[in-house]
Parts: structure tokens; C-alpha cells; sequence
């Protein structure tokens, strides 16, 4: 089994984004992850699955993973701060993700990183993370301060369908080293849950509407967690594509909706059975990958894909990384 949806905690890139850490402590007997002025409590890094190799590896045969691709903690996607330490942060993790996967090519692979503050400088380190590193694809966050649609990321999109890398996208929670969408999603872990959700669809609709997947007809784009809501508003989403007012003539075309949706790649990370029906009855079901949110707090939710469909997710999973 093959799963696309597993984060790592690097211990080279500690301290690479200069006052912003990321930084990780013990108090009073517990570690804590500093990442700005965020404090992360409760989540053990160090001596995990998350920052040690043969634990991981131990915790992917007793869960039957033949290869797991690693991404970037989403605390650190660092899309707000400096550019000039976002860079050297994202070259930093690069690097040491490219080193953990020479220790076990035949297990794992890994995402890139990328400094957006400076559209210039993520092109050079895209193409050297794909190139040099040999890192499958680039992994980013879905706020890093401009439109996913907007044109100033058009020759991004384009190096990555040239190099013929797909481009996961993956929320984390506001207010880490960027502004706080709503207070009110502090409380409850409402972040993980709702908010992630959220901008996961915004990044459905974006994608679509905006025109990113009509202007670039060959990029793999993959979007965590089924896409959030999309799956549930997909009728009222394909009716606003026609008859909104602010909806270009090419989208109004009949059938170009339900076309750029199943162009769309999505984990199948979406909590149960009843939940991944849904999706697959809306989504293309060849551009379905298996993630887990290896070692999270919610990659034991009660979701069981039967052998036909663990089978099929495999088989869109090595299509997409490129490894056939």
C-alpha cells in the first residue's frame, strides 16, 4: 500500500527560519514545538515516527504502508514570514528531506517545500528540489498570501507540469506565522477541523473557477482530505459555474465543470466509509490516492477502503509520483 499523506519533522531544518525556529524544547517533562509565536503542546516529535526513521518504518509494517511519501509539518510551511528566511528554510528541509530518503529509497519518498514570498526564488529551488534532490513533487499550504488562480503563479505551475511533478496542497492553521482567519477556531482544535476544511474547498473552487486548471492542462494538482467540503457542495459548486453572473463564458460551456473536477487529484483521508462513498461518487475515481496522516491525532479514523479500491489507489498513486 502506497500512502501520500504522512508529515515529518526534520531535525536539520531546527532553527532554519531564524527567530521564527522552528524550535523544539522540553518544559516541565513535555516537549513543546515552537514555531514563531505559536507554541505547540501535547505532540511528541523527537523519538517518534515523526523524526526517527526505524520507528517509522517499524510503525509502517504494522499497518501494512509498503512506501510512504513524506511532506513538510504544515506549521512549518512558513508562507508569511521574510522571504529571505523562508529560503533558506525551504532549501535547508529540502536538503535534509533528500538525505532521509537515500536512507530508504525503496520505502519512502519526498515533497518539497517552497519559498512563495518570492515567486523567483521557488521556481530556482523547485527545480533544484525535483533535479538534484530528486524529490517527487512540491507540497505547500493554500494561503501564502495570494490567489491560487492568480496569474503571477502561472510560470510556477507550468515548471511544475514540465517537470512533471505534482503539487499537493495541504491547509495549516491561521495564525501561526501569518494572521488568524477566526479566534474562534482555537477552540475545540476547530482548526484541524473545520478550518482545514474550508480551505480546502476554497482551493476546489479557486483551481476551477480561476482558471488554473484550463490554463495548464498537464499539472497534477492534489488537494488533502477529499478536497474538504467539495464533495458535499459539488451540485451547488457545478450550478454556480453556469449561472453566476461573474462566471466566464468557457466555464458555462456544459460538461467544462464536471471536466476540470475530475482533473482534480484528492487523498481519500476523509474520516469513514460513508464519506469516501461520497467522494467517489463525485470525484474521478482514477485521481483517488491513499493518505493516512501517518501518526496524527485523527489517522485512526474509522475509514477501511476494501482490496479493490487499496488496490486502484495504488495504481493512481504510482501514476501520479511517477514511479513506474
Amino acid at each position: 500500500m502506497i500512502d501520500v499523506h504522512a508529515h515529518a519533522v526534520l531535525e536539520m531544518v531546527l532553527g532554519a527560519a531564524g527567530e521564527h525556529g522552528p524550535e523544539l524544547y522540553e518544559h516541565d517533562g513535555e516537549q513543546r514545538f515552537r514555531v514563531g509565536g505559536y507554541t505547540l503542546c501535547g505532540v511528541r516529535y523527537r523519538g517518534s515516527l515523526y523524526m526517527d526513521l526505524e520507528v517509522r518504518l517499524q510503525a509502517m509494517d504494522r499497518a501494512g504502508i509498503d512506501y510512504q511519501v513524506l511532506s513538510p509539518n504544515p506549521l512549518t510551511f512558513f508562507h508569511h514570514i521574510a522571504a529571505r528566511d523562508a529560503v533558506t528554510f525551504c532549501r535547508r528541509h529540502n536538503d535534509a528531506m533528500a538525505e532521509l530518503v537515500a536512507r530508504c529509497p525503496g520505502r519512502i519518498g519526498g515533497l518539497a517545500c517552497l519559498p512563495m514570498q518570492d515567486l523567483e526564488a521557488a521556481a530556482g529551488e523547485l527545480r533544484r528540489a525535483v533535479e538534484e534532490n530528486g524529490l517527487l513533487g512540491v507540497y505547500t499550504g493554500t494561503d501564502f498570501g495570494r490567489d491560487l488562480d492568480d496569474p503571477a503563479l502561472d510560470e510556477l505551475y507550468a515548471l511544475s507540469a514540465d517537470l512533471g511533478c505534482p503539487w499537493f496542497l495541504h491547509p495549516a492553521p491561521s495564525g501561526i506565522d501569518g494572521p488568524l482567519l477566526d479566534s474562534r477556531l482555537r477552540r475545540f482544535d476547530l482548526d484541524l477541523i473545520v478550518e482545514f476544511a474550508y480551505e480546502e474547498t476554497i482551493a476546489v473552487a479557486a483551481l476551477i473557477y480561476g482558471g488554473v486548471l484550463a490554463r495548464h492542462p498537464t499539472l497534477d494538482v492534489v488537494i488533502s482530505h477529499g478536497g474538504g467540503a467539495s464533495a458535499l457542495l459539488y451540485p451547488k459548486l457545478r450550478y454556480a459555474a453556469t449561472r453566476r453572473p461573474w462566471a466566464p463564458d468557457w466555464l458555462r460551456q456544459e460538461g467544462t465543470f464536471e471536466e476540470l473536477f475530475e482533473r482534480l487529484w484528492f487523498d481519500v483521508h476523509v474520516g469513514d466509509d460513508l464519506s469516501l462513498e461520497l467522494l467517489t461518487s463525485r470525484a474521478n475515481v482514477s485521481r483517488l490516492v491513499f493518505g493516512t496522516n501517518f501518526g496524527g491525532w485523527d489517522s485512526g479514523v474509522a475509514q477501511h477502503p476494501d482490496a479493490t479500491q487499496t488496490a486502484r489507489f495504488d495504481e493512481n498513486s504510482r501514476r501520479l509520483l511517477r514511479l513506474d
